[in-house]
């Protein structure tokens, strides 16, 4: 369940659903078609919890953006969907 008091900032939230579309492919080493949003990373997609970490470097990386992951759970892995809104909602500002 998504915290409400956690901002999710929305343009942010679709830069993040395009680039896990984009990285998916080469954390995966496989082709993949669309990627829709509500596919489950590990069911559906066959992510692996080292794919899932090279998957966060990656947004990291490509977005030029730090993601606080000690909060990170369960359900936020649940999906592509979920996974965006966390990352999203868990960027470390720069000071």
């Amino acid at each position: 369940m998504p915290d409400p008091a956690v901002q999710t900032d929305t343009d942010l939230r679709g830069q993040v659903l395009r680039s896990i579309g984009d990285l998916l492919p080469r954390v995966l080493k496989r082709e993949l078609a669309e990627v829709p949003e509500n596919a489950c990373l590990f069911d559906d997609l066959g992510l692996t919890s080292a794919g899932t970490l090279e998957l966060i470097l990656e947004l990291e990386e490509s977005l030029d953006i730090q993601v606080d992951v000690e909060e990170i759970g369960e359900d936020d892995l649940r999906s592509v969907a979920s996974l965006a809104d966390f990352v999203a909602g868990h960027v470390i500002a720069e000071d």
